[in-house]
């Protein structure tokens, strides 16, 4: 299957979609993982907890966000696969960042989770079969196919690498 047309997805998440540069979902989950393990490695145990503005997030707590909504979106992809109908419940970012613990760890476990997580998201992606993919659900009032969550998975983490590359590390 191509990468979804954008009708496909719920508004919220399209800009995640184009930002993937991938049409195939598991050669875009394995690459863009590598491009953000590549990105990290660069970074010092002195720069983790570096913000760029007063209300933003440390480069730990973007890391720790990402992993965060990877883990909820691979939760629902697997909810969808296996039928579920349950509509499943949004969650809020913004409360959840401040409680990650991020500033009490070190960098270069959290890239390591990171790593750990998504090996783990591209053989749950790689263990579904195409109907699997192709079933729908709904979350936080929106409804996406399994397989249109693995792309906003990528695109999210796409877009937190650009941030990080435009306003941390330029």
């Amino acid at each position: 299957m191509s990468k979804p047309s954008l009708s496909e997805i719920p508004e919220f998440y399209q800009k995640y979609v184009q930002a993937v540069q991938y049409d195939e979902l598991i050669p875009a989950l394995i690459n863009s993982g590598n491009e953000m393990v590549e990105l990290m490695k660069s970074v010092s145990e002195a720069s983790g907890d570096y913000k760029y503005g007063p209300d933003k997030w440390t480069i730990k707590e973007v890391l720790s966000h990402i992993i965060d909504a990877e883990r909820v979106f691979a939760y629902r992809a697997l909810r969808f696969s296996r039928n579920d109908k349950t509509d499943l419940p949004g969650f809020d970012e913004q409360l959840w960042a401040p409680e990650s613990n991020a500033s009490n760890r070190k960098i270069y476990k959290i890239i390591e989770e990171y790593n750990n997580l998504r090996a783990s998201t591209v053989d749950l992606f790689g263990s579904f079969s195409d109907e699997m993919l192709k079933r729908t659900g709904t979350a936080n009032g929106s409804s996406m196919s399994v397989y249109a969550i693995g792309f906003v998975i990528v695109g999210h983490e796409t877009h937190h690498r650009r941030i990080l590359n435009e306003r941390y590390f330029s």
